[in-house]
């Protein structure tokens, strides 16, 4: 049996479905009309988010247990419901030696480096073969492919670049994700978590305009240059949006929860139903980073220079 994560859109990470392919069956006769299996999936992906949101489902523990077919195709698959303060967990490393669940200035220090090494080596190998493909970033890859690309980064393999050329592409773009999710924190930091959301809902454009740059100079270095390295690659990645579907909003979406969230202890006193997937919380992480995506390229050296200027101007 093959077990395949399936999620939405990576907005919420409450829900875990398994897909059972060993039932899947032969047409009959004749050639499967063309893209069966994307629309079977995207089917799939719609029953998800409609059970994750009934209630009823949130309420039981049980798994529950549903099938699509589809031109002759059959999908088996189960979910139940996680409270998404026990999926959201961070759990940091046990070992300092890893790259996953490390700080990053841990990392970036260790590697003598201004960006993770993980980070650099994924996005170079979705800009060079997956940046035309369909939902990139958007579509899971397979789990056991990601675990072994963790694994390999982890122990600094010799072998890690000829595994990301052989890997699939949504494994590489799945890797990545993941990094960025199992941060001790969220690259964005907790600290600066209650400041984003307040300067996202001001009304003027100068004073929001003020306030954005101005978190964005009270990241750490590491952070910073991290951030503002993945910015202009999704940026490409969305320069392709008539080819691979994913526009910027799309790729906020899954990047927004990801890279700014409220830490354990704010998360604890607020979460409750499901429903709370599309709270004003988590649109407001989407229109953060949708934000910075939609602004104009800033250099570190453009912030920095600004915040000296600024510190100095008294």
């Amino acid at each position: 049996m093959t077990d395949v994560l399936v999620q939405q859109m990576d907005l919420s990470r409450e829900h875990v479905g398994h897909c059972s392919l060993d039932s899947l069956e032969e047409a009959p006769e004749g050639k499967r009309p063309p893209n069966t299996g994307a629309k079977l999936w995207g089917r799939v992906r719609s029953k998800l988010l409609r059970q994750k949101l009934d209630p009823q489902t949130v309420q039981t523990k049980n798994w529950h247990l549903d099938v699509i077919e589809m031109n002759g195709v059959k999908v088996e698959f189960s979910m139940k419901f996680t409270s998404r303060d026990m999926s959201l967990k961070r759990t940091p490393s046990k070992k300092q030696t890893g790259v996953f669940g490390v700080k990053i200035s841990v990392v970036t220090k260790r590697e003598r480096s201004k960006i993770p090494y993980v980070v650099r080596q994924c996005v170079e190998e979705v800009e060079k073969r997956g940046i035309d493909e369909v939902g990139i970033y958007r579509i899971s890859g397979v789990a056991t492919d990601i675990q072994a690309l963790k694994a390999a980064f982890d122990s600094n393999s010799k072998d890690i670049l000829v595994m990301l050329s052989d890997m699939d592409i949504n494994a590489i773009a799945g890797t990545l994700k993941l990094y960025f999710r199992e941060l001790p924190e969220p690259l964005l930091t907790d600290r600066l978590y209650p400041t984003f959301m307040q300067g996202i809902a001001l009304s003027d454009p100068s004073a929001k305009e003020n306030c954005m740059l101005h978190l964005l100079r009270s990241l750490p270095d590491p952070n910073l240059i991290t951030f503002l390295f993945l910015l202009e690659h999704l940026k490409r990645v969305a320069e392709k949006e008539s080819i691979n579907k994913m526009s910027l909003h799309n790729l906020a979406t899954v990047f927004g929860p990801t890279l700014l969230r409220p830490s354990e202890a704010e998360s604890k006193g607020h979460l409750s139903l499901a429903s709370d997937i599309w709270s004003h919380d988590v649109m407001a992480q989407v229109q953060v980073l949708l934000y910075y995506l939609q602004h104009p390229p800033v250099s570190f050296a453009e912030l920095k220079h600004n915040a000296l200027y600024l510190s100095t101007d008294v």
